[in-house]
């Protein structure tokens, strides 16, 4: 078995975005010479994610409102965190958008299902910050 790691790095000029980060993970893939095994794509922050889902801008809206909605940013007195900086917010969308994914590899392709991208979602942007990509297989 064979194994590959990478780190990807960010530094997203907003507080906030969605990344589609697939080619880049493909072309690990493709740098790897792994043909079948498994990547795992990681955020290596803890206000930032990793997740799998479809590329259209209007769905991407609907996280924004949706996370907002659930952990929204302002005011910052209404998170305890918040007296060491303000992103307690960007801490809780993290939670609910995830840590990681893994997709399986085979054919040296991404084995995704119809419209899946994987995707680098950033909550306190405005610094650098790096995604694992670490795959094994043959």
């Amino acid at each position: 078995m064979k194994s590959y790691r990478k780190e990807l790095f960010f530094n997203i000029p907003r507080r906030r975005a969605y990344v589609n980060i697939t080619d880049e993970v493909q072309k690990c893939i493709d740098d790897s010479g792994i043909a079948d095994g498994m990547v795992l794509v990681n955020a290596m922050n803890i206000t930032a994610s990793v997740f799998v889902n479809d590329d259209e801008t209007g769905l991407h809206q609907d996280f924004e409102k949706w996370l907002e909605a659930l952990a929204p940013e302002k005011p910052y007195n209404q998170y305890n965190h918040n007296g060491y900086e303000d992103n307690a917010d960007a801490h809780l969308k993290r939670q609910l958008m995830g840590r990681e994914v893994v997709v399986a590899v085979t054919n040296g392709r991404l084995d995704f299902g119809t419209w899946e991208q994987i995707f680098y979602g950033e909550y306190d942007g405005m610094r650098e910050k790096r995604v694992l990509v670490k795959i094994i297989g043959e």
